[in-house]
């Protein structure tokens, strides 16, 4: 019997421990942006540094500071979590990120079951973090602990960095990366990210680029305070539809960007690519049927997975400051925010970006010809990431889902952002891949999230055939 196969074997008969471990991660409550659970998000990264330790991992919790939340409170980061899992020099080394805290979850929000209760049903496990990312990491800890107990050697060392921030922006974790650039980074020869998930929910994928992101806020000042709408309405300008008149000209109704310049910056498409999309198993109509809407813009598959990957997108997301609640208020706001991003993709710059939207907008303001103040805020910016899909790292990857589905992975992007994927690959120099184990159904950050059982422990088995398959990695 293989190696594999005995792992494999092993695998199928520890489901039942491998679901009760990530039974007691989710039933701790790591919510990072609410400052009541902070002590959770501590708490957790405590449990995890014991369970790598109880692999013979090297653990090491670097401090991360302090946190000023918006109230003028102070209170502490969690700090981020190093491990080592082997040191020898004659092996290549692969550097494992995940993240341990989780968005917010209640009853109330309409889940059909207590979000920090594992709850096994109809082949799923639901809870919050079961795919994003308590189950994935769970699975590299249940791998590395199958192939220990058969005495199958692990051909690389590994080292982990997981952090407790992740769902609140990873704050402070560049930094500290930055700072162990030449030591704990100094020795990575290619790192492996679970955080994201399948195009589809049978086919698996490895994901190869991300979009990157940038955030604005539109600030119109109307009046020194709020106003009644009987009392001053027809006497002063309404700022709100000001702001609605501003966002009606960014993107027209196929999703077109309308902002000078930004389409130009965009790198051109090559034709292997357009084969690679034509080569996908996507099913539009599904897609639309997954998300409950009617049309898109286009239904020609390719376009459609461009448009989600490949090209930039705008998006609106709201007005602060704006009455928004149920029932009738009739004010007119004295000053409002509205918020939009834009996803961006390779050759886009976010400082570039930001120059074409605040001058596109200014020129907008200039024609509206309104009295009211009028500011935009580039709130934030991160840069797309792309890698070579034929890189033998990402064939280590494609080779184990071979050994483990029986089939080729598609080779994916996402229109997501997680830019430590970009500060690893700069900061080691070295291939990073995204090897995603849930489904594409698993509702992350959403109401019942889950991951498929069949998912967690077959997930499992990749992430143990891909640490055989890096032996093959010169």
């Amino acid at each position: 019997m293989s190696a594999y196969d005995q792992i494999s074997a092993a695998i199928d008969k520890k489901q039942s421990n491998f679901i009760q471990r990530l039974r007691e991660a989710v039933e701790i409550p790591s919510v990072s942006a609410d400052a009541a659970f902070r002590k959770d998000v501590f708490t957790m990264i405590s449990w995890t540094q014991k369970e790598l330790e109880r692999l013979g991992a090297v653990c090491e919790q670097i401090p991360n500071g302090i946190q000023k939340l918006s109230d003028g409170q102070e209170i502490p980061l969690p700090p981020v979590l190093f491990a080592t899992l082997g040191t020898d020099k004659s092996k290549k080394t692969l550097l494992v990120y995940g993240h341990l805290d989780v968005q917010p979850a209640a009853l109330s929000d309409g889940w059909d079951t207590d979000p920090f209760k594992l709850i096994e049903k109809d082949g799923k496990l639901y809870g919050r973090g079961s795919t994003d990312d308590k189950g994935p990491v769970m699975a590299w800890i249940n791998a590395i602990e199958v192939m220990h107990e058969l005495k199958i050697d692990i051909p690389v060392n590994i080292k982990f960095v997981l952090e407790g921030m992740e769902e609140s922006g990873s704050e402070g974790l560049e930094n500290i990366l930055n700072a162990h650039k030449n030591s704990f980074l100094s020795d990575v020869d290619f790192t492996c990210i679970s955080d994201n998930y399948w195009l589809g929910k049978k086919k698996p994928c490895i994901t190869y680029g991300l979009r990157g992101i940038c955030y604005y806020g539109v600030e119109i000042v109307v009046a020194k305070q709020d106003l009644h709408s009987g009392v001053f309405g027809g006497t002063v300008h309404d700022g709100v539809s000001d702001l609605c008149w501003l966002f009606s000209q960014l993107i027209d109704l196929h999703g077109n960007i309308k902002i000078d310049g930004l389409h130009e910056l965009v790198a051109p498409v090559t034709p292997e690519e357009v084969e690679l999309y034509k080569k996908i198993d996507f099913d539009v109509e599904d897609y639309k049927k997954d998300i409950a809407v009617d049309n898109l813009v286009t239904d020609d598959k390719v376009k459609v997975l461009m448009n989600r990957w490949r090209f930039p997108s705008l998006s609106l997301h709201g007005i602060e400051g704006a009455f928004h609640g149920p029932g009738a208020k009739t004010v007119i706001p004295s000053k409002i925010t509205g918020k939009f991003s834009i996803r961006i993709v390779p050759n886009m710059e976010p400082e570039v970006v930001d120059k074409l939207v605040v001058d596109y907008l200014n020129k907008l303001w200039a024609q509206r010809n309104s009295p009211n103040k009028f500011k935009v805020h580039p709130y934030q910016g991160s840069r797309p990431w792309v890698a070579d899909y034929n890189h033998p790292h990402f064939q280590a990857g494609a080779a184990a889902i071979k050994k483990v589905f029986g089939t080729e992975p598609d080779y994916t992007r996402e229109g997501g952002s997680i830019p430590v994927t970009l500060t690893f690959q700069e900061l080691t120099q070295k291939s990073v891949m995204l090897l995603p184990i849930g489904a594409s159904d698993d509702m992350a950050h959403s109401q019942n999230e889950k991951i498929n059982i069949s998912n967690y422990i077959e997930g499992t088995k990749v992430l143990a055939a891909y640490l055989l398959e890096l032996a093959n990695v010169q």
